[in-house]
């Protein structure tokens, strides 16, 4: 039989042996494994003066933890990643550091190993000038990616271009990425309509919206290239008459929704709708696509998809938000100048476990 040692007794012990097991609480010492206490992340964060070296068993989170000089830390990530760049925090999200960048910089792991999390965004587009779609938000990439010591160049895409002059398509967004390991695409220019030549929205990471068009779908395509999941989202297609008496563009494509097509001659299409990330600790809606623009003879407006996508009316369209990717709104005359609005700025979020 086995010997059971404990502080305030012992029994069935003549001697101690290989066999004996020493027991103290729900932590005990046998001949071939070790018990830990079990307690609970609050449990845990309830103890006072707890030593350096200290090991439990944290059941809400199911792993093994040791006290270091540093907190508590999981065994499992002892070799934990130490890394800098972007604007670093460590207080949004409980036991995680994040790092953002809005500009480009340098995510550089100085030691460890391990899974991150990321958020790339890439540029939105800019909307069309002239019956003008809604840009297309920027390609929309989120996940989790093993990573280990190394510098990783990351890039933050620009926004495309707002049209200058009349009839002139929106620019695409610019791409956004963590070194090599991920790449998102920058956002679709919406479409125009040119004396009746009918200039599609562009392609891209979310597809800019149809010009105002009789009869001919022309939006722009979305999650081009492809990736898995996608990153993005078609815009919708315009609408007119024969002879530009009446013409609405279709909205720009989010990262959450198509975007809308125009429902009527004179009614644009909204943008559609950005995607929810809580990566830095609170739920954030970026790439949203932005509206199309509204017949001159009309007041028709159109809003942009939550998540940055510019709204327009029938005159000009607003720029998408800075460093959500949203798409600007479309622009119609030429008067005021100001034309369709340029495509947001995007974003690249990376966080990671401190314990």
């Amino acid at each position: 039989m086995t010997a059971i040692i404990n502080f305030n007794s012992i029994s069935g012990v003549s001697t101690i042996s290989a066999n004996t097991k020493i027991n103290v609480g729900d932590t005990f010492i046998g001949s071939r494994s070790i018990g830990i206490g079990t307690t609970t992340t609050e449990g845990r964060n309830a103890g006072v003066s707890t030593a350096v070296g200290t090991i439990v068993y944290n059941s809400t989170r199911d792993v093994v933890e040791t006290y270091t000089p540093n907190g508590w830390k999981n065994i499992g990530d002892m070799g934990s990643i130490i890394a800098t760049g972007g604007t670093e925090d460590t207080t949004s999200r409980s036991e995680y550091k994040i790092h953002t960048f809005t500009s480009p910089g340098t995510f550089a792991v100085t030691s460890g190993s391990g899974n991150v999390e990321y958020l790339v965004i890439a540029g939105g587009g800019a909307g069309g000038y002239g019956h003008g779609g809604g840009g297309g938000a920027g390609g929309y990439r989120t996940g989790t990616i093993s990573i280990g010591p190394g510098s990783y160049p990351v890039t933050i895409g620009g926004g495309g271009g707002p049209g200058n002059s009349y009839h002139t398509v929106g620019a695409n967004g610019s791409p956004s990425s963590l070194g090599t390991l991920v790449t998102s695409t920058g956002g679709g220019g919406g479409g125009v309509n040119n004396a009746n030549t009918y200039i599609a929205g562009n392609s891209g990471g979310s597809g800019g919206g149809g010009s105002g068009a009789p009869n001919n779908p022309n939006k722009g395509a979305g999650n081009t290239p492809s990736t898995d999941p996608p990153q993005g989202n078609p815009g919708g297609d315009g609408a007119g008459t024969s002879g530009q008496t009446a013409v609405a563009g279709g909205g720009g494509g989010g990262a959450g929704e198509a975007g809308q097509p125009a429902p009527g001659t004179t009614t644009p299409g909204n943008g559609g709708n950005g995607q929810a990330s809580s990566i830095a600790g609170t739920s954030v809606t970026r790439g949203g696509g932005g509206g199309g623009s509204g017949s001159s003879g009309t007041n028709a407006s159109a809003t942009g998809g939550t998540g940055g996508g510019g709204p327009a009316t029938n005159t000009i369209g607003t720029a998408g938000t800075a460093n959500t990717g949203g798409g600007g709104g479309g622009g119609h005359a030429p008067s005021p100048p100001a034309g369709s609005g340029a495509g947001g700025s995007g974003i690249v979020i990376i966080a990671y476990p401190t314990s």
